[in-house]
């Protein structure tokens, strides 16, 4: 039936579908959901307490949680794959820790757990991950292909502004080291993008789904800024920013991963070729 679509639907399809990987990414993640529940009670106490279960429980039962929960479910599970996945997975935990550290090493922002940093808060990254990948894929499906010239131009204009309001927010903590590594790879990742188109797409669905998730863990004091804005407009942003690293990362890994194994799959080859035409050799 498929094979009578257009090209874009059968390619909709394809990625919003169920896998044989889907069953096992959604297992994984609501594993790793009963886990955070159940080590750090404190933290879904904290959730099931805001709820007035007394009266009229639908106008203080949060809505929004539930709602990015189950946005994320659904993107997480449309076209898994456990070997593209993985990659991703392990660049959102590795990358997730190092920004929550500088985060709350500087105390740029803090949870209400004094954690610094929680490792409950972890997963939440390579989850966050999947999904802007999922959203990603869709976008490079329905949105417009333009002249890499205008990518490149609004690539630059949306780094410019993104720089500013960077430098404007971490300004307290610009003398320490890890804020001033944090620069470094913005200013790579900015002066390089790779593929301006994608790199502009991951930016835009890391800000969209950032969005969400900030206002719902500021308002909530889950954590807080310096500036106690709910939420401040760089953080929403440093999403963005933290997408095109993290696909970037991926990128690398990937290629290494590749030159790693073609040199070891091409070494018995070599000293096979050796054997043949060494002296003595039959």
């Amino acid at each position: 039936m498929t094979s009578h679509l257009p090209s874009r639907g059968r390619q909709l399809i394809k990625t919003l579908g169920w896998t044989k990987s889907s069953a096992a990414l959604l297992s994984l993640f609501l594993l790793v959901v009963l886990l955070i529940a159940y080590f750090w009670w404190p933290l879904a106490e904290m959730v099931i307490q805001q709820v007035d279960w007394g009266s009229a429980w639908w106008l203080t039962f949060d809505w929004l949680l539930v709602g990015i929960f189950l946005v994320m479910t659904g993107l997480i599970v449309s076209g898994a794959d456990l070997k593209r996945d993985a990659l991703i997975l392990f660049v959102g935990v590795v990358g997730g820790l190092v920004i929550e550290s500088w985060g709350t090493q500087t105390r740029l922002w803090t949870y209400f757990t004094n954690e610094r940093p929680p490792l409950w808060i972890i997963p939440a990254w390579p989850i966050a991950s999947l999904s802007i990948a999922r959203i990603v894929r869709l976008a490079d499906i329905l949105a417009p292909k333009l002249p890499a010239r205008a990518t490149g131009i609004m690539w630059g204009l949306a780094m410019a502004a993104f720089s500013v309001i960077m430098l404007a927010f971490i300004w307290p903590a610009l003398d320490k080291p890890m804020t001033l590594a944090a620069l470094a790879l913005c200013a790579t990742l900015i002066l390089l993008p790779g593929d301006t188109r994608l790199a502009l797409l991951y930016l835009g669905a890391g800000i969209g789904l950032g969005y969400f998730l900030e206002v719902w863990g500021t308002t909530r004091e889950c954590w807080t800024y310096y500036t106690h804005e709910t939420p401040p407009l760089f953080a929403v942003l440093a999403h963005g920013m933290a997408a095109v690293a993290f696909w970037r990362a991926g990128m690398e890994l990937a290629r290494m991963t590749a030159k790693l194994r073609q040199s070891l799959t091409r070494r018995p080859e070599r000293a096979r070729a050796a054997e043949k035409i060494a002296p003595g050799h039959d």
